[in-house]
């Protein structure tokens, strides 16, 4: 038997104290294992219970941490001799920060302000997605529904930059390049995305001085921050991404002094009304309370701006998880203890910021209060919460000679329409649409059905004068209560939809006809609510708890089909809508092969003389608001999800770290508007990541063969740092592979942040050794970089002039796409060239002359007038969706306006 088969190679002895401090960097007067972090409460903590990054702060500062048993005033307030007093008070490892950081930091911000808020009044247009947040802002001010696919916080902070300056949500935002008017306060809006890019410059140095960082190092960190071409451009306008980044900049900001105060020894004070005195320092302190509450504070904001805010929810989550879990293996900790830890982390990482959240779509809920173009993405319940959708009881049973309105179930393109245009081919006959708003062209008219010759059901009672309810299987047909024409299928195709099972579905008939068999369709209820037999029978099972739903149509509750007698097609919608001359409304055809959910229907409205005034009556179960929010978090997913489209300037997340693409925001007067990062910062911070992903690798083979990198303070304590940035920057970048939607340069911001801070980081990691002034002076040369190339780029951030040969030296990548074109030859051009201001009149739009027609001079022919398809004649509840935004479209005069001026536009057809 070999020696290794019999005896256990005995662990080396522990080093003498000049290879300890060789090999560790720690003098070797330091207990050498570690020691338990709690005990029990009241009981002090001595120097020995300093962590690793604490040891190394005091070596740093030039000693050894004191052995002193018991805490002393300066332990208390956390603070080094040379720590200025704002930061002891704020604690959160601040103390360390000297009275002259303050100052620098200030200093800091005022250039911030110079650079972020320099000529913020120009341009004088509308720049990029200021057509969308913009107009967003005056839909708030009009209380006007609206859908977007963010969530509204920073809309609403916007919206009350807008109210506070007397906005009053007329001036539309219509297209990139429209002048402001005077009485729009563009500039104050853009106010509020800079002051919070500004704001993040300090929020960098404080969250870099909490990781540790040295002064030199934080400072570099936010001077990168302060001069990101592609972070000022986007701040710099009314846009969302800069509260977004703010708010996960202060997020991640508290929640490293929250993680620095969690890592401090408690500390009591005697108090005369608790036994076992006050905690002042360490876990469950009122400073480490207020830290964890800003925390969740912020995660709640951050997510309230974007959705993209979950991933920084998901960075401190996974940092919490690693902490608890640390925690439970501490057998120092009781499980109390433990408890109250995870109860308090719960409390405030979760509850919190799910209760900021949904308090956002309460103010959002509580402001849009009226109908707006919002409406057709919300269900039938939803919508009649808001003033203009009420609804009076109506009746429940629905009878022949019933007028009714028929809403489709899937598609939320509102109801089944009619109106007195024709379909410019096909059949020329009455359109037939799907119309999101209330309108008497939505009342039908249900009467019996023609027989194969053409004539009425001989009945020797009148049918409208008899009550016959509709069942299963019913032969009906639709009379158009203002036309008279009656619903309508044959065997041609729809006038968008020409595919071969898909027929059109028209209005046809005339005074004095009675029309033919083609009118005729046959009830068939849903198959999941009462329909057996494909429909034909009710089986009583009904909807919503009304078992008669199932027998017998009933308004509301029933659910159910329209099948064409002659060819079989079912009536049936879909997400397409018609050209200008079917007035962008939903297209409506009669579908041989259907999608079940396509081709679903139910009555909203029910009227009929011939039902008992007793009869039973039904309305809508309005939503309360946790109804309302979740049914508005599924459509902004939906539709979120559903823009796939491709954009001139979309970009794919591989393309990001490299600086691959920008954005063409602006173009005007020979002036341009690109979003491009800083070239120097963002490759420089890409890499940074990749070093320490390298570098990690390395660390991690080094271990497997048995090297004790990781026994150094200095490799955990800039492993914890840059593992944690790292985290966050791949929590905010890799998620956007997943994602199919449009996806664009300023999608990266939160991950270039982090990126940043990772730069920083090794930035420290690789000047550790040196001594402050070259720290500095080391610092100082990537600034100088950093700047040059701010300066370089400069005009393409504010829209200066700019010549092209310039522009084209700028091109320092081939897929830089801005145009060089647009620019002049030379500078002394741009003299002659005055950028116009705000217009001075008022900032509604001007309507064109309805007597005037287009004229069109074809080659070598004389002028012809162009003939434009007659407009409809609008009701009250139709013009909401065809007069501009901001006019009170139910005043009688500018009601009886506008059906004069289409009045003249039919005469002149």
């Amino acid at each position: 038997m070999q020696a290794s088969d019999t005896f256990r190679s005995r662990r080396p002895p522990s080093p003498s104290g000049a290879r300890q401090t060789l090999t560790t960097g720690l003098p070797s007067s330091l207990a050498r294992f570690p020691q338990p972090r709690y005990v029990e409460e009241g009981q002090a903590y001595g120097g020995q219970m300093l962590t690793a990054d604490e040891k190394l702060e005091a070596i740093r500062q030039g000693g050894a941490p004191s052995l002193t048993h018991g805490y002393t005033p300066s332990a208390i307030a956390g603070s080094s001799g040379g720590g200025s007093r704002l930061g002891a008070r704020l604690g959160g490892g601040l103390a360390k920060m000297r009275s002259g950081e303050w100052k620098v930091i200030i200093a800091v911000v005022l250039v911030a302000c110079a650079v972020r808020l320099f000529r913020l009044e120009k341009p004088t247009s509308v720049v990029f997605d200021e057509v969308h947040f913009g107009k967003f802002a005056g839909k708030y001010i009009k209380a006007r529904y609206y859908v977007d696919v963010h969530p509204p916080l920073a809309k609403l902070l916007l919206t009350l930059a807008a109210f506070v300056r007397g906005f009053d949500g007329s001036f539309e935002f219509k297209e990139i390049g429209a002048l402001y008017p005077s009485d729009v306060p563009y500039v104050f809006m853009r106010f509020v995305p800079a002051i919070l890019g500004v704001l993040l410059v300090p929020a960098t140095y404080i969250t870099l001085r909490g990781l540790d960082c040295s002064a030199s190092s934080s400072l570099l960190g936010s001077i990168l921050v302060l001069f990101e071409n592609g972070l000022i451009t986007q701040s710099r306008h009314i846009l969302l991404d800069s509260p977004l980044l703010f708010f996960t900049g202060l997020s991640t900001m508290f929640w490293v002094l929250f993680c620095n105060e969690d890592r401090r020894p408690v500390t009591r004070v005697p108090h005369a009304s608790h036994g076992k005195g006050v905690v002042v320092n360490g876990p469950f302190s009122r400073i480490w309370w207020t830290y964890l509450l800003l925390t969740g504070l912020s995660l709640g904001a951050v997510v309230s701006c974007k959705w993209v805010g979950l991933f920084t929810i998901a960075t401190v989550g996974f940092s919490t998880v690693k902490q608890l879990w640390t925690l439970l293996g501490d057998l120092n900790v009781r499980p109390g203890i433990w408890m109250r830890h995870f109860m308090a982390r719960a409390i405030c990482l979760i509850f919190v910021p799910a209760i900021f959240y949904m308090a956002t779509f309460e103010i959002h809920f509580s402001i849009l209060r009226n109908s707006g173009d919002g409406d057709a993405f919300m269900s039938s319940e939803f919508q009649h919460t808001l003033d203009g959708k009420g609804m009076s009881d109506t009746y429940s049973d629905v009878a022949v000679g019933s007028i009714i309105s028929i809403r489709h179930v899937h598609t939320q393109g509102g109801y089944l329409h009619s109106h007195a245009h024709n379909y410019p081919g096909g059949s020329k006959q009455q359109q037939i649409t799907l119309y999101p708003h209330i309108d008497a062209n939505n009342n039908w008219q249900i009467v019996q059905p023609l027989d194969p010759n053409k004539k009425p059901s001989n009945d020797t009672e009148d049918p409208l004068k008899k009550l016959t309810y509709v069942t299963p299987g019913m032969m009906i047909r639709l009379q158009h209560v203002i036309t008279k024409k009656h619903l309508h299928s044959h065997d041609m195709r729809p006038p968008v939809s020409e595919v071969e099972f898909q027929n059109e579905v028209s209005g046809y008939g005339f005074e004095g006809f009675d029309g033919d068999s083609n009118d005729n369709f046959i009830v068939e209820l849903d198959e999941e609510g009462g329909g057996d037999d494909g429909g034909r029978k009710g089986n009583g099972k009904g909807w919503g708890g009304d078992r008669e739903s199932g027998k017998r149509l009933r308004t509301l509750r029933s659910v159910f089909k329209l099948r064409h007698q002659l060819t079989g097609c079912y009536l049936f919608s879909h997400k397409v809508k018609l050209p200008e001359w079917g007035y962008e409304q939903q297209e409506v055809t009669c579908n041989k092969n259907p999608t079940r959910l396509n081709s679903l229907w139910f009555i909203e409205t029910n009227e009929n003389d011939l039902l008992p005034p007793d009869a039973p009556k039904v309305n809508y179960q309005l939503p309360g608001f946790f109804g309302k929010f979740w049914e508005l978090q599924k459509v902004m997913w939906r539709t979120n999800a559903g823009l796939t489209s491709r954009h001139a300037y979309d970009s794919r997340p591989h393309s990001w770290p490299m600086l691959r693409r920008g954005i063409n925001f602006w173009v005007k007067d020979h002036r341009h508007i690109y979003l491009l990062g800083n070239p120097f910062t963002w490759w420089m911070s890409t890499l940074a990541v990749a070093l320490y992903v390298g570098a990690r690798a390395l660390l991690i083979l080094r271990e497997k063969r048995g090297y004790k990198d990781f026994h150094h303070s200095a490799v955990v304590k800039y492993d914890a740092l840059l593992g944690f940035l790292v985290m966050g920057w791949a929590l905010h970048y890799f998620p956007f592979f997943l994602m199919g939607r449009q996806l664009f340069l300023h999608h990266y911001f939160p991950a270039l942040w982090f990126s940043i801070l990772t730069f920083a980081s090794v930035f420290d990691l690789l000047t550790s050794t040196m001594g402050p002034k070259r720290r500095i002076q080391a610092a100082a040369i990537v600034m100088v970089c950093a700047i040059w190339t701010y300066a370089h780029f400069s005009p393409l951030v504010y829209g200066n002039p700019w010549t092209k040969k310039h522009c084209t030296d700028a091109k320092w990548l081939k897929t830089w796409d801005f145009s060089c074109n647009d620019y002049l030859e030379d500078y002394s051009g741009y003299k002659s060239i005055v950028p116009l201001p705000p217009v001075a009149q008022a900032s509604h739009p001007v309507v064109a002359n309805p007597d005037s027609s287009p004229t069109v001079t074809p080659k070598g022919g004389k002028p012809v007038t162009k003939v434009v398809p007659p407009p409809e004649v609008l009701t009250k509840e139709v013009q909401k969706e065809k007069v501009e935004p901001g006019r009170n479209v139910f005043e009688e005069h500018a009601l009886d306006a506008l059906n004069e001026s289409l009045a003249a536009n039919l005469a002149l057809t």
